[in-house]
């Protein structure tokens, strides 16, 4: 076994079978809930700008419906699996329902590097998943959205070709669209905009407020970079951030509007200097003397080999399983609250319910309302998340595993109801 430990979906089942023992919930909740209700794989044929033609596969992980539609994001990565689609797919059944949204979960993913791939080539590859896939999903049966290398364009290549296929327009196939095709922006800030929420609730808790907490982000993509700025709104002071290549540490804290320019500019935070800042890798900002850790990035960061020379009091999930389960005990005996990304980082999911609900009905709110519809449901999830922790004693269990059976008790009893179980 490496010293990343077990698996992400190894980890996620850990859990899921942890909160069917503290819920006391049958056996057959698990055998249920440990396996997707089906998987899609298809195979993408798209003409290269070369000539030739190449085959890219894709999957579809349709984990659970009780609750209501699958729904979940599409991947663009060249290191996706199938196994990890599962753990995603998974996760997301967990997050909706955690959120009291009308969902099951689901999740998409393409083995690509779409960095790679022309504007041309990528939007016949959008096109061809979302042909491929046009039998299986619909706003009533299964509702993607973006994840990692896919955003907002490649939802509006995938709903104007679904759209195509059914002979008029169906805006609720796909969620975080451009605001022109039916969407609406507080998507492009709502996952990092959920974890500063999150964040700063859980900072009222521990410290009695959130301002001039030191916060190091690891990754700086839309979560990462989103959650940055409505922390500093907050009040928090960002003192470290990295991209894929690297990033920049000073203990006086960052100016992140001057960080965002240079890595609009040159691609990378590394190139950005200021007196007093030095360079840091991706595995030094997890261990830097912050008080809060917001890994954005990608899962398994924090792992056995790290969990002990990790200093945050309090770190907030960004990225899908950035923490194996192995760590979390580590963690956990040291007394580290980690908020879980089911719940610290679903503002995107629930952003991207208010968008359907809007696009169900044709009639659209604005950017305010919008967020403030949004900054309720987190809210209640927060409060739900801490009055179960706090009942199934905070000592003795994770609040991962306290949001599991929060989440787990709503689908469960969507299941009993049904004549599943």
């Amino acid at each position: 076994m490496s010293l990343r430990g077990t698996t992400f979906l190894e980890s996620v089942l850990q859990t899921l079978k942890r909160a069917i023992e503290l819920g006391g919930y049958p056996q057959e909740a698990y055998e249920m809930l440990s396996r997707p209700q089906r998987i899609v794989t298809v195979n993408i044929p798209v003409k290269m700008d070369n000539g030739k033609i190449q085959i890219f596969t894709g999957y579809r992980v349709q984990h659970n419906n009780a609750l209501g539609p699958y729904k979940g994001g599409i991947r663009f990565h060249p290191e996706v699996t199938l196994e990890e689609d599962i753990a995603l797919a998974t996760v997301m059944t967990f997050k909706n329902s955690l959120n009291g949204l009308p969902y099951g979960g689901g999740k998409g993913a393409i083995a690509v590097d779409y960095k790679k791939l022309s504007k041309r080539e990528l939007e016949e590859l959008s096109r061809g998943y979302a042909r491929a896939l046009a039998p299986f999903i619909g706003p009533e049966v299964d509702i993607p959205a973006p994840d990692v290398g896919t955003d907002p364009q490649i939802m509006a290549w995938m709903v104007d070709e679904y759209s195509k296929m059914t002979g008029h327009n169906v805006p609720g196939v796909f969620t975080a669209k451009p605001v022109i095709l039916w969407g609406n922006p507080v998507r492009e800030y709502s996952t990092g905009f959920g974890v500063a929420v999150w964040a700063r609730e859980a900072a009222k808790k521990l410290w009695g407020g959130i301002e001039g907490k030191t916060v190091a982000i690891q990754g700086f993509g839309n979560v990462g970079y989103w959650g940055a700025y409505w922390l500093e709104k907050m009040g928090a002071k960002v003192v470290a951030i990295t991209d894929s290549r690297g990033g920049v540490y000073n203990p006086s804290g960052l100016k992140l509007a001057e960080v965002k320019a240079v890595k609009d500019k040159t691609s990378t935070v590394m190139n950005y200097e200021s007196s007093g800042t030095r360079k840091v890798t991706n595995d030094e900002v997890l261990e830097l003397p912050v008080d809060i850790l917001v890994p954005a990035a990608l899962e398994n960061v924090i792992h056995k080999g790290n969990a002990n020379n990790i200093k945050a009091k309090l770190i907030v999930e960004g990225a899908n399983g950035p923490t194996t389960a192995d760590a979390e005990k580590v963690l956990h005996t040291k007394g580290v609250w980690i908020l879980p990304d089911l719940a610290a980082n679903a503002g995107g999911v629930v952003m991207s319910y208010l968008e359907w609900v809007e696009d169900l009905q044709w009639y659209f709110w604005d950017e305010e309302e919008t967020r403030n519809r949004l900054e309720r449901i987190l809210l209640d999830t927060f409060n739900r998340v801490m009055n179960r922790w706090n009942k199934l004693g905070m000592s003795q269990v994770t609040i991962r595993e306290a949001a599991y059976v929060e989440a787990v008790d709503r689908i469960y009893n969507a299941m009993k109801v049904r004549g599943w179980i």
